[in-house]
């Protein structure tokens, strides 16, 4: 067994005695033990390779329940034909249990039973049947959604066998290349204030990954005088569409074009980025700025997107893979064919995609021409309303060599909040997703993508495998993406916006030098993008209490990859079942001591329960981590005298005048907790609620991290900062005692009654960068007594003393007149749009296939018959070279 991590962090003020006597009595039984304990100097490389293969056993159950849901939704449309006149009546996610005005069941609704269950978020669902959703923008009867939705019915069976085998699956779905989206569990959606749901499943991360591989976009927009008005507005509209369909294994620029070529962000002349949405985000706002005049010369604004990506791909950077041109404009006066033929054929690697914005269609034949002579497809566009539905076809024509190959490539995303949150807020997902392909023999060379199955993993249950207790007080474990971006991390936070509801933007693109940020060269980030297995270390400053204070530490990295997945993770590196059930003992929360998730009938159970059911041999299948119990139970027994203690405390408080003592509590490095509430406190205090203050699946609590780096014999005080000196009734948190702040005052201006004013700490400042938000950061140096200084703010000087106050944490500091210094954060750079870190290429890529067929490249007009006989010949030559 090793040597257990107790952590005392003791505040009081008054008499000090009684906390030595504390100590003192836990030493004491320590010392009964001592001969049975060994201190054991932990493997970091094995335990981070144990820990990958925990979480590859994890990622490998949810792929076979995604796998089984190709297979059914594959045989299901083979076994089908689609009827134009085909009635069926199905559960809409929105209709459902809704009545008209006389009480009946309106149409597609119908009674559905719900029922809470706490395993989906407390949300009301049915386990045995599943729910479509169907955008708000389509018509939910219409023929082809109809059909989808009539063949996909064969799902529920899988849906519901897929969650008895393994209970710790949550949402499930097939999300549809038609648009409509069939959810299991089924339950119900709820539109928006205007009646609107805006949610479509193809715009969804995990479906464009699985339907198209990696791919270098140029889009080209025609600023042209004839663009004036609604036409530039629908322009700017479908561009940004056509962004939302980009993901972060992307790359892409944009051009607006009339005589001359401008690009939209001029820094980026002549290259591409990463679409993440960073980037997305800041050219959107630069669309606003485009403004129509002049002629159009399209002839140079193709052959600039041609060399763009020609160059990008000789310098082995962007996707190296797919590549496209999507043209956005109201006419073309001729097809090009001779910048075609320089730089696109017989090859045809870029494929062409016009989008013909209004009603005319004097030009369409010349734009669709291009389109099928370069492996594309046309579109035209009228309305703003057209425009969703018109750019999601590209996407089809791109995943066809994915699925004459019938590759289904197995795809996971980065970390993103699920939109259907529970009570307790946002919860962090990951998807694995595949592609589900037509396997009829008469559309085989037509490459029909059918659609996208998918299924969620909370990346709490990835936090759930990590051995807290074996990483140490500061230790941690995270994962990163091919790109580089995080997947779990301590840092990871879904932060909303001050005074709005929706999150921050690019909460879900972080990457790892923005937490790790003291790697300056990214040598343990490239590492873990290139998937290898190794150590690192160097010096960090880690914040704690949300970025407010900092700890100077050295931290060993421990990192190999997790194989089936593009992921990389990463650490940092006897009898005693009576005293775990008294009542001041508490288990960490979040720890898995015992899975009891993989069993239906282990779900009811607490920790503690199913610590007693394993270790008495009544339910012998329970999967425990067994050393993980016997720490705990040896730190039950050590900590058992603190019971009797705290009662004789309680029982003297009456004889003393001091009343300002509320909770007294203990800690330790296997998670467990003791408490004792001396008066009824209305506080959140060692509570669910007090997130720093208990212990989580991904960190230690506030104040056992600070007291593990004091220095031993002191004592550490922490006052909340939302409390300042205003004489507030919150309680001074540390570990062994909680007081009232005014009788800590008290005591503190007995003894300083010379000094008229108190402040925090004077602040440092430690810049993380990038970030987007800046906190003061208090660091304590243990080595300076006494100093005194000058602060300079906003054109004004603060003279401040600071001396330290003995055996423990606190200084006294007296400072003149109060001054903002903060700064505001730094703004997006061109330097950094251009940065390119490194990443990690995904090894699927499928840019086209010989059987593909050209021809199916538009539908919105016909070509007339001179350009058909003159496109037919370039097409049979080209295919047969």
């Amino acid at each position: 067994m090793r040597g257990s991590g107790f952590c005392f962090y003791l505040a009081y003020v008054c008499p000090l005695c009684q906390c030595y006597a504390l100590v003192s009595g836990y030493f004491q039984k320590y010392k009964e033990f001592e001969k049975s304990v060994r201190v054991e100097e932990i493997d970091g490389v094995k335990l981070v390779k144990n820990l990958a293969v925990r979480m590859e056993e994890m990622f490998r159950r949810k792929a076979e329940a995604t796998r089984r849901l190709v297979e059914a939704a594959e045989e299901a449309h083979h076994q089908h034909e689609d009827n134009p006149d085909l009635q069926y009546e199905y559960f809409n996610a929105v209709l459902i249990n809704e009545v008209d005005g006389e009480g009946n069941n309106v149409e597609l609704g119908g009674e559905f039973i719900l029922e809470p269950n706490d395993h989906f978020n407390n949300l009301s669902v049915n386990l045995s049947l599943s729910v479509v959703q169907v955008p708000t923008n389509m018509y939910n009867k219409d023929p082809d959604i109809v059909n989808g939705v009539y063949w996909s019915e064969a799902l529920n069976k899988v849906f519901v066998d897929n969650f008895e085998r393994d209970p710790t699956l949550i949402w499930q779905y097939f999300g549809s290349a038609k648009g409509f989206f069939r959810q299991y569990p089924g339950v119900k959606w709820h539109p928006d204030e205007h009646g609107v749901i805006g949610f479509d499943c193809r715009n969804r991360k995990w479906y464009i990954q699985a339907a198209t591989s990696p791919k270098d976009v140029v889009i080209l927009v025609d600023v042209s005088g004839s663009m004036k008005g609604l036409r530039l507005t629908i322009a700017r509209q479908t561009v940004s569409s056509i962004l939302d369909t980009l993901g972060d294994d992307d790359f892409f620029n944009i051009i607006a074009y009339n005589q001359e070529i401008h690009y939209v962000e001029p820094c980026l002349n002549g290259t591409l980025v990463r679409a993440d949405r960073a980037n997305k985000d800041h050219f959107r706002e630069h669309l606003d700025k485009l403004f129509a005049k002049g002629i159009g010369l399209l002839g140079e604004a193709l052959t600039e997107a041609f060399t763009i990506l020609s160059d990008f791909n000789q310098t082995g950077r962007g996707s190296v893979c797919s590549q496209a041109i999507m043209l956005v404009t109201d006419g073309a006066t001729e097809m090009y064919d001779d910048v075609f033929e320089r730089y696109n054929w017989p090859e045809r690697k870029v494929r062409i995609f016009p989008y013909l914005i209004g009603r005319e269609s004097a030009f369409a034949d010349n734009l669709k021409w291009m389109a099928c002579a370069n492996k594309g497809y046309f579109s035209q566009i009228s309305t703003l309303a057209d425009v969703q539905e018109n750019v999601m076809r590209y996407l089809h024509v791109m995943s066809r060599p994915k699925v004459i190959d019938h590759e289904h490539d197995t795809v996971w995303t980065e970390a993103y909040v699920d939109s259907l949150k529970d009570k307790s807020g946002p919860s962090l997902m990951t998807t694995v997703a595949m592609p589900v392909f037509s396997t009829k023999n008469e559309t085989k060379n037509q490459g029909i993508l059918l659609g996208v199955v998918g299924t969620d993993i909370p990346l709490q249950e990835l936090m759930k495998l990590i051995p807290k207790h074996m990483l140490g007080i500061h230790g941690y474990a995270f994962a990163v993406t091919n790109n580089g971006y995080i997947l779990t991390h301590p840092d990871l936070r879904p932060l909303y916006q001050e005074g709005q509801k929706r999150r921050k933007p690019n909460y879900s693109s972080v990457d790892l030098s923005e937490v790790e940020w003291e790697d300056k060269d990214g040598i343990l980030r490239n590492a873990m993008v290139n998937r290898r297995t190794g150590t690192f270390s160097m010096e960090v400053k880690k914040t704690v209490d949300r970025g407010r204070r900092v700890l100077k530490m050295h931290n060993d990295y421990y990192y190999t990859d997790i194989k089936g997945t593009p992921f990389s993770v990463t650490d940092l590196c006897f009898s005693g079942l009576r005293d775990l059930e008294q009542p001041d003992v508490a288990l960490a929360d979040e720890w898995t001591y015992c899975n009891t998730e993989e069993e239906h009938e282990h779900r009811h159970l607490t920790q503690i329960q199913a610590i007693k059911l394993f270790m008495t041999g009544r339910r012998p299948h329970l999967k425990c981590d067994r050393e993980l119990i016997q720490e705990v139970l040896f730190d039950a027994v050590v900590t058992a005298p603190l019971e009797a203690y705290w009662t004789g405390l309680a029982l003297n408080k009456s004889e003393n005048s001091d009343k300002g003592v509320e909770i007294a509590f203990l800690g330790t490095r296997t998670g467990l907790s003791r408490t004792n509430l001396f008066v009824p406190a209305d506080q959140d205090f060692l509570t669910a609620e007090d997130k720093e203050g208990v212990f989580n699946a991904d960190h230690f609590p506030l104040w056992y991290k600070r007291a593990a780096e004091q220095v031993p014999g002191t004592f550490i005080y922490s006052i909340p900062f939302s409390t300042g000196i205003q004489n507030r009734k919150q309680g001074s948190r540390s570990v062994g005692i909680q007081m009232k702040l005014e009788f800590f005052q008290r005591k503190f201006w007995t003894a300083c009654r010379q000094v008229t004013r108190q402040q925090l700490l004077s602040r440092g400042k430690t810049m993380m960068v990038p970030c987007d938000t800046e906190y003061p950061a208090f660091v304590s140096e243990r080595t300076i007594k006494e100093t005194t200084g000058n602060i300079d703010c906003e054109g004004c000087i603060r003279s401040f003393v600071i001396q330290q106050i003995p055996s423990s944490n606190l200084f006294m500091v007296v400072v003149d007149n109060k001054c903002d210094c903060s700064s505001a954060p730094p703004s997006l750079k061109c330097d950094r749009l251009k940065f390119q870190k490194d990443r990690k290429k995904p090894e699927s890529c499928h840019p086209f296939h010989p059987e593909e067929n050209a021809m199916e490249c538009g539908s919105a007009t016909r070509l007339s018959s001179p350009l058909t006989a003159a496109l037919l010949p370039l097409i049979i030559a080209t295919i047969s070279r």
